[in-house]
């Protein structure tokens, strides 16, 4: 076959193709102009319907964060010596002032004793020197020494007293006492681990939001924070400091939460996902499906008396399967669900599972 036979086949069949799809439009266009009207005996589309209810709706955030105890210190000695008592297993809950670790303390006892000798001695010799003075037997300067040397020895008491009290190391605050850093007959020095206490009767979680809602979050905000660890249960706490400062670097703003932990359940450490409600309202909710968008209209379709009506709307949030309708449509409304490809405006509907009806259309004979 030739070349310019082929180019005339292609030509005709060009042809052939923009004509069809003008007829089509012409068609189409006639089909639209006559469903504009509710047709007589047109056939009803079979839908399903779905009630518009008022609920309310949360707006939140995510984040993560690590948790740590409200108060946690390293249990360290102030003295050096050998340990001659652990008091304490891991996990065991103690009480402010608990001894947990003794120290040796034969040296510190005999000088506690020595220098409560040394203060009955001088406390008789200013006794002594009291009565003289009264008397003028004896010179003001040597009651003035005795005074000193009683002061002096209060002192040395105060201290030797000080340092036995340093060989009991006690628990600054209640809480869980965490592993054993060091094992009985061992010698430490001051500023050695011997272990950890953790206050775990509540937590906190710090982590990090965006400086977009730096304006929305403040203290006293709901979050609750779940676990790996802890699957399918929540734990729910508040915000209870926001950082004043936004990092230039991330464009972040640091925020602290407490959430209360009465069981000791949640342990110092954790990683934990957390969700935070940033407001809360009561809105006009559809499912999802009932919702269709057109170009820069959204609409549902209504039901009433037996005829669908196409609605405009303004949608909100989204959140689990369900929109929220700011303007357009007003609870207890019923909308379009199911069957909406052959939902028309102004076209009659049939309503899935509802009972027939049993009254006689206008001009029919009865």
């Amino acid at each position: 076959m030739s070349l310019w036979k082929q180019f005339l086949i292609l030509g005709i069949l060009a042809v052939l193709a923009i004509a069809g799809y003008e007829a089509f439009d012409r068609y189409a266009g006639s089909s639209d102009d006559a469903g504009s009207a509710t047709p007589v005996g047109a056939r009803a589309a079979v839908v399903e319907l779905a009630r518009a209810e008022t609920s309310t709706l949360s707006q939140t955030v995510e984040a993560v964060g690590t948790s740590r105890a409200h108060q946690s210190v390293e249990i360290v000695p102030q003295a050096e010596g050998r340990v001659v008592e652990m008091n304490f297993t891991a996990g065991q809950r103690v009480e402010e002032g608990t001894v947990l670790v003794r120290l040796d303390d034969t040296i510190e006892r005999a000088d506690l004793t020595e220098a409560e000798a040394r203060l009955r001695e001088r406390g008789k010799v200013f006794e002594r020197m009291t009565q003289l003075s009264n008397s003028n037997a004896v010179a003001e300067a040597a009651l003035e020494d005795s005074i000193a040397r009683l002061a002096e020895a209060r002192a040395e008491l105060d201290r030797a007293r000080q340092r036995l009290n340093e060989r009991s190391i006690r628990a600054p605050f209640s809480g869980i006492v965490g592993l054993a850093e060091v094992d009985r007959g061992a010698r430490v020095a001051p500023g050695t681990v011997i272990t950890r206490l953790d206050d775990l009767s509540e937590i906190e979680v710090e982590f990090s939001l965006p400086e977009t809602l730096f304006a929305r979050v403040r203290t006293g905000q709901r979050l609750v924070a779940t676990s790996i660890a802890f699957p399918g249960q929540g734990f729910t706490g508040q915000i209870d400091a926001v950082d004043s400062r936004i990092d230039p670097i991330s464009r972040a703003f640091r925020t602290r939460a407490i959430i209360p932990n009465p069981d000791g359940l949640l342990p110092a450490g954790m990683f934990m996902a957390l969700e935070l409600t940033l407001s809360q309202d009561d809105f006009v909710v559809v499912p999802e499906e009932a919702i269709i968008f057109q170009a820069a209209e959204t609409y549902v379709f209504t039901v009433q008396a037996g005829i669908a009506r196409r609605t405009r709307v303004t949608t909100g949030q989204r959140r689990d399967g369900m929109v929220a309708v700011l303007d357009g449509l007003d609870a207890g409304t019923d909308v379009v669900v199911r069957g909406l490809h052959r939902v028309h405006d102004g076209n009659p509907v049939e309503i899935l599972g509802a009972p027939p009806s049993d009254a006689t259309p206008d001009g029919a004979d009865s």
